[in-house]
């Protein structure tokens, strides 16, 4: 499982190996999404920075460049919700799938070894390697339905 600091030593080596430089804006915007371990959008990323970090003036532009940069180099990965944009999370190399309510935004993350099973089952019957998979269920979560 990636962590924090495994995160930080692999953002130096991408940057090293892209001629980029490290910088502590980089690095903070990494370090808020493994400490959060949490989905969040760009603009939430920015609130954070702005609570945690007024030091560093960074704006949303330098955020959103970071995260796409980020998720780039597959240290991040993120959630399309189409118009309403990307939320982001840590990308910790352990397989999980989401929930998803449409009514609140709420993300669930679960793992299911039947669900992985299945999935492979079908792709070995339709002669189909699985490189990679991403699933998305929608629908109420618990507060939303009882809201209703």
């Amino acid at each position: 499982m990636l962590s924090n600091k495994t995160a930080l030593e692999d953002l130096k080596k991408v940057l090293k190996n892209k001629g980029m430089k490290y910088t502590e804006q980089r690095a903070v915007i990494l370090q808020i999404l493994f400490t959060l371990d949490d989905h969040l959008s760009a603009e939430e990323v920015h609130l954070v920075v702005k609570q945690k970090y007024p030091e560093l003036n960074i704006g949303i532009a330098t955020i959103y460049r970071t995260l796409n940069f980020l998720e780039e180099v597959e240290l991040i990965s993120s959630i399309s919700f189409g118009k309403d944009g990307k939320k982001y999370e840590p990308n910790k190399k352990t397989h999980h799938d989401h929930l998803i309510c449409v009514s609140c935004g709420k993300i669930v993350e679960f793992y299911d070894e039947d669900i992985e099973v299945r999935q492979e089952s079908i792709a070995k019957i339709n002669n189909f390697k699985i490189t990679d998979h991403n699933m998305q269920i929608y629908g109420l979560c618990q507060d939303c339905q009882n809201k209703s």
